[in-house]
């Protein structure tokens, strides 16, 4: 079933899984990340490491740096870590825009220093992004670290960042690596949400979405959030996107902590969530329902009555009258009552 956006007044799905830099929360851990990454970048730090725990918001904050960038910035952003180096040199200039590299190494490498060297000559900066680098194996490394010698005497023509979980560390302390750890002008590292960051996290993504009452989930409701999923963002999201669902299968426009534990649980057992049946009114409802009902037909034939002494003649459409409001009263209470 779809979410029905305008049930909780708002303008667009604010847990979305996907990067959107638009959604980015600036916690202050992300504030520094942003600011370390530019500055090595603007400043020609060469190779810049930044690091954090699946899910803590990594490539949301590179989407935001390409675009927080000039336009005198070319960038190549690679997604498939697993590929040898020769399928990343290949994937690298296809996405830089350079025109027919050559098919051998060595061409494909001049092909690359030359696209650098203009793109200099024209005052431009050069950025190449390895997400998940903690794929790359030892030999990749040390090819990715050999790009770095294309540079100018006061200069590097080609910034690298290399992204990941805190394993990536790891990896670049082992001794194969110690010439590419040298080269590392620039490390940053991203850390989990706190629990007020949790809840800021949320107002932010929700307001961004265009809710018009920040307040769709309770404090007990992001309580239990924050503690299944450790500030994780990426957890966040799942758990609330699901929380929504919920909510709205149900009718109820506030998420409590009753409906995360459900979510928790779907996630825990991964089993489909049964249909719950139609809610029935109380009976003390249906009692009201039909009280109302006698009384206004009470009402009615008393008016008509009275209506009658002093006005013969009246009671026959009056009655008419009386019996057309009835049915419809009674429609209306048998729609209600229905289970």
């Amino acid at each position: 079933m779809s979410l029905n956006l305008a049930f909780f007044g708002l303008k667009q799905r604010p847990f979305n899984p996907t990067p959107d830099p638009a959604f980015l929360y600036a916690s202050p851990g992300h504030r520094d990340g942003l600011a370390h990454l530019l500055y090595g970048v603007q400043e020609r730090k060469g190779f810049i490491v930044l690091t954090g725990e699946v899910g803590t918001g990594k490539t949301t904050l590179l989407r935001t740096l390409l675009g927080r960038l000039d336009g005198n910035t070319a960038s190549a952003f690679v997604f498939d870590t697993t590929l040898p180096f020769e399928g990343l040199l290949e994937y690298i200039l296809e996405d830089f825009g350079v025109a027919k590299p050559g098919e051998s190494h060595v061409q494909r490498l001049i092909a690359l220093n030359n696209f650098l060297i203009e793109h200099r000559r024209a005052g431009q900066n050069t950025v190449l992004v390895l997400d998940e680098a903690q794929n790359l194996d030892l030999d990749t490394l040390e090819q990715i670290r050999l790009l770095s010698n294309f540079e100018t005497p006061t200069e590097k023509l080609l910034q690298i960042l290399l992204v990941g979980p805190p394993v990536l560390l790891d990896k670049l302390d082992h001794p194969e690596l110690r010439q590419l750890k040298q080269r590392i002008g620039l490390r940053c590292s991203l850390l989990p949400l706190t629990a007020a960051q949790t809840r800021d996290y949320i107002h932010t993504r929700l307001r961004v979405a265009g809710a018009r009452d920040l307040g769709l989930f309770s404090d007990a409701a992001i309580r239990r959030v924050f503690e299944y999923s450790g500030g994780i963002p990426r957890l966040i999201n799942t758990l609330c996107d699901h929380c929504l669902q919920i909510g709205y299968a149900d009718q109820i426009q506030r998420i409590d902590r009753k409906i995360v534990e459900e979510a928790i649980e779907y996630f825990e057992k991964g089993e489909p969530r049964p249909q719950k049946p139609p809610r029935r009114p109380h009976a003390r409802g249906r009692a009201l329902v039909r009280w109302a009902v006698v009384a206004a037909g009470a009402v009615l034939v008393g008016g008509a009555a009275t209506l009658e002494i002093a006005h013969p003649g009246a009671l026959r459409q009056v009655f008419d009258l009386s019996t057309a409001t009835l049915s419809e009263l009674a429609r209306a209470a048998s729609s209600f009552l229905r289970p």
